[in-house]
């Protein structure tokens, strides 16, 4: 008796965009760099949740200074494809950010839309100074005008998932960058 093979999230990815080795590569020099930049001062790592979480993880292992990290949560994108432009602050910062060196941690920039309102909510909270760090960069759809500090990698107008990135909260465990498939989420009418 044969089954069928078991299908897993692999099958939805269209191409790999980036390797797990080369994401691995590049977070570890964005750590060296970081370690360099911030010698000797004691940075606050402030990354939103959920899709940064991955990189956020490896990045602080891959610092070597003293440092801390607090999380925020914020919805701007429903279960499709696109932002609603809507952003609301779901869990905000635990610790004050008052004179504190900030790195803001992203995993994607696209229309920049939503960061831009964060950065903006967190400039108000007076910290000393703040630079953005970013694992993707995706300039074809920036609608906002964003400066990025630390680029892990510049990509193209693609859907991505994986290394933290999700599509409805599926995808976030692949080891890689992969393009999804559009059959997942375009709808028959689309197609």
């Amino acid at each position: 008796m044969h089954s069928a093979p078991m299908r897993t999230i692999h099958d939805d990815v269209e191409e790999v965009l980036l390797s797990a080795d080369a994401l691995a590569d590049r977070v570890a020099q964005l750590g060296a760099q970081l370690s360099a930049d911030y010698a000797g001062r004691d940075p606050v790592l402030v990354s939103v949740l959920k899709g940064s979480i991955v990189f956020l993880a490896d990045l602080i292992r891959a610092m070597e200074i003293p440092l801390s990290v607090d999380l925020m949560e914020v919805s701007s994108y429903g279960s499709g494809t696109e932002t609603s432009g809507q952003v609301r602050i779901l869990k905000d910062l635990s610790a004050s950010i008052e004179g504190r060196e900030v790195i803001v941690v992203e995993d994607i920039i696209d229309t920049g839309l939503t960061l831009n309102y964060l950065l903006r909510y967190l400039w108000e909270r007076n910290p000393a100074s703040m630079r953005i760090c970013c694992l993707l960069d995706k300039p074809a759809r920036r609608l906002a005008e964003i400066e990025i500090d630390y680029t892990g990698f510049t990509i193209p107008d693609r859907f991505v998932i994986g290394y933290g990135l999700d599509y409805d909260e599926r995808y976030r465990n692949l080891p890689y960058v992969g393009v999804l498939r559009p059959s997942v989420y375009s709808s028959p009418s689309e197609e």
